[in-house]
């Protein structure tokens, strides 16, 4: 793993910013060329499995020592070293956007158009981004920290067997 970072670092070393060494190995990467480094990691690395690709807002997460709010967080896994690998982009709010990694792994395509529709970050390239959890008239994007939560009235939980009496008053 160690011989693989340091051919990272080494190769992109415009595109990478930091690695971190949690859980496990983390990227933290620069937008332009970033495309590059996915592809390398895909075509040369054997990285032929994303996993998973998500947003992340950390409006208010005092913890954060960058100035970007965004992140988009992408998890790729080689089968044959049984390597995991995770690489992160911050995505400044005033230009919201990261290039679609969809043209290399088609599994991108949802993942992308989730987080489009939950954080609002747009993916250029992407062959069809639009709405995929809320409808296509929803304003807004529910999973970004500043998003307004109304609550119309409170909601009586009942018991699943006052729920059950219920069903039977009304039959």
């Amino acid at each position: 793993m160690e011989e693989l970072l340091n051919e990272l670092k080494e190769k992109f070393s415009s595109v990478i910013i930091e690695i971190q060494e949690k859980d496990y190995p983390t990227l933290i990467c620069k937008r332009n060329g970033f495309l590059d480094l996915m592809k390398y990691l895909k075509d040369e690395r054997g990285f032929k499995y994303l996993i998973d690709l998500c947003g992340a807002d950390y409006l208010e997460y005092k913890y954060k020592n960058f100035e970007e709010r965004f992140e988009v967080v992408y998890h790729l896994y080689n089968l044959d070293n049984k390597i995991l690998l995770r690489l992160k982009v911050r995505v400044p709010e005033k230009d919201c956007w990261q290039y679609s990694v969809t043209p290399l792994w088609e599994t991108a395509n949802w993942f992308e158009r989730e987080c489009y529709d939950m954080f609002g970050i747009n993916f250029k390239g992407h062959p069809n981004l639009k709405r995929i959890l809320m409808p296509d008239d929803w304003e807004g994007h529910p999973l970004r920290k500043d998003y307004p939560v109304y609550l119309e009235e409170e909601q009586e939980w009942k018991t699943y067997k006052e729920l059950k009496e219920k069903v039977k008053e009304q039959s």
